[in-house]
């Protein structure tokens, strides 16, 4: 069923509205990581409960993510995006309000929530309201948007919890999602919803969250066997969901999207690599400026604020190029080149210059924004118009998974190399020696991830 065309004013709204989307979630998640210090000095909370505050948002939009961009292919994107906008902008408020850190939680839960409705729906709306020959361009912004998300998030973050409280970046964030809900409501006009003749497959979509459930969490456990447990529970839910959603008439996830379109399935897969390759970078230097470098929190976060920069600065030129030039070619272009970032990491030691770590940053931010818009540009061209919920959706939760997998996978070379014991001066040759594998490892990994790029064969 065709939907509604938007109007040609009207898309210059869909461009802000979801670029404003973009910059939440990421602004959200990199401004609380700073609070969680201040969060925990007032409810008197361990560690553990300190890392569930950030956990729960990012595991609860994880699950919830490919079910919405299934409902908004029938119900209405624009509907879901809308209400979600709106239980974003109550969450916020209940987080900024939360009197306990049970309730701190349970706020940040439904966060995530709706974290997913809009996520799963922002960048489908704007592949809707745009022409194929203007997507790049438009899902460049985009991509820029969630990147200036990351970039900020730090910096206002801190400066709001050292003069504000922590409290006050829910408050921002609760008035960032009402502004989008009234957006919506007032400015935008249509609806697309291509899918209205299928049904919902809560089945599936039940199986595919238990399934998220313990691999990420399992990710989070890990080198525990507990940890190897969870995942290996996982996989079997997986292969559970496989033969499901082959059964169904109506499913959650249609696996021909993977199964006859390879430039959808080596597009996400392409983007499970880079995402792995890549996230864990920050924590990595983070601790390797602190200890080994000597330098304050704040000016540790100056360096790294370089790769997000340099991605968001890059981006809407990459999405525009990739209107024009084959996004095989550009994606694989940038795997390559944050593979030599990467690598350029991988020869840090006690006497490193900071200029060569900033260098590097700036080659890595560099490769992924040249790999990311013409990544989403190639997925979201890649399917029809009934599958762009989905579409969006799924890159989304190989952006999610791929984070928990980078992160899993610094942690057990840490295990590996330290075990239990904490990072001293005594033990900084072991920790620069796990350091070095890690990103050796990554960089190894973005090499592989150039020829998963390059199979997806040619869009246009």
């Amino acid at each position: 069923m065709k939907s509604d065309s938007p109007a040609p004013d009207n898309k210059t709204v869909v461009l802000i509205v979801s670029s404003v989307a973009a910059f939440l979630a990421p602004f959200m998640s990199s401004s609380v990581n700073i609070a969680l210090p201040s969060m925990g000095k007032e409810f008197q909370v361990t560690a553990v409960v300190l890392g569930w505050v950030a956990t729960s948002y990012l595991l609860s939009m994880a699950i919830c993510l490919v079910p919405f961009g299934k409902i908004a292919d029938i119900r209405g994107r624009k509907k879901i995006f809308g209400w979600g906008s709106l239980l974003y902008a109550l969450t916020s408020f209940m987080s900024a309000l939360a009197p306990t850190s049970m309730i701190l939680l349970i706020s940040r839960v439904l966060g995530g929530i709706s974290g997913a409705m809009i996520f799963s729906t922002g960048v489908a709306i704007l592949t809707s309201a745009y022409p194929q020959s203007q997507r790049g361009k438009v899902l460049g912004i985009n991509v820029s948007s969630t990147y200036l998300g990351l970039s900020l998030g730090p910096v206002l973050g801190g400066f709001m919890t050292q003069h504000l409280g922590w409290r006050s970046i829910f408050w921002v964030n609760g008035l960032l999602g009402l502004l989008l809900a009234i957006l919506v409501v007032w400015k935008l006009r249509g609806e697309w919803a291509e899918a209205k003749e299928e049904s919902f497959d809560a089945v599936g979509s039940l199986i595919l969250g238990l399934t998220l459930v313990a691999v990420m969490f399992g990710l989070s456990r890990l080198p525990e066997i507990s940890g190897g447990a969870l995942i290996f529970a996982g996989v079997i839910g997986l292969i559970a969901f496989i033969r499901w959603e082959m059964r169904t008439a109506n499913p959650v996830l249609d696996l021909n999207l993977f199964r006859k379109n390879a430039v959808f399935a080596f597009s996400n897969l392409a983007a499970l690599i880079n995402y792995s390759a890549t996230f864990a970078v920050s924590f990595l230097l983070s601790l390797y400026l602190q200890y080994i470098k000597g330098l304050s929190p704040q000016n540790a976060g100056l360096i790294l604020i370089a790769q997000p920069a340099v991605m968001a600065l890059f981006s809407p030129a990459a999405g525009r190029l990739s209107d024009r030039i084959e996004p095989r070619l550009l994606a694989s272009a940038g795997m390559a080149v944050s593979a030599l970032g990467l690598f350029l990491l991988a020869w840090l030691g006690q006497t490193t210059a900071l200029g060569f770590v900033g260098a590097s940053l700036v080659v890595l931010g560099f490769g992924f924004a040249l790999f990311s818009s013409p990544n989403t540009n190639a997925v979201m061209s890649s399917v029809e118009k009934r599958f762009y919920g989905v579409a969006s959706a799924m890159l989304s939760t190989m952006r999610l998974t791929g984070q928990m997998l980078s992160m899993g996978a610094a942690m057990l070379i840490f295990a590996l190399y330290l075990g239990k014991a904490q990072i001293t001066p005594a033990l900084h040759p072991q920790f620069l020696g796990a350091v070095k594998t890690a990103f050796f490892f990554f960089a190894a990994l973005c090499v592989a991830g150039v020829f998963a790029s390059h199979k997806r064969g040619k869009l246009r």
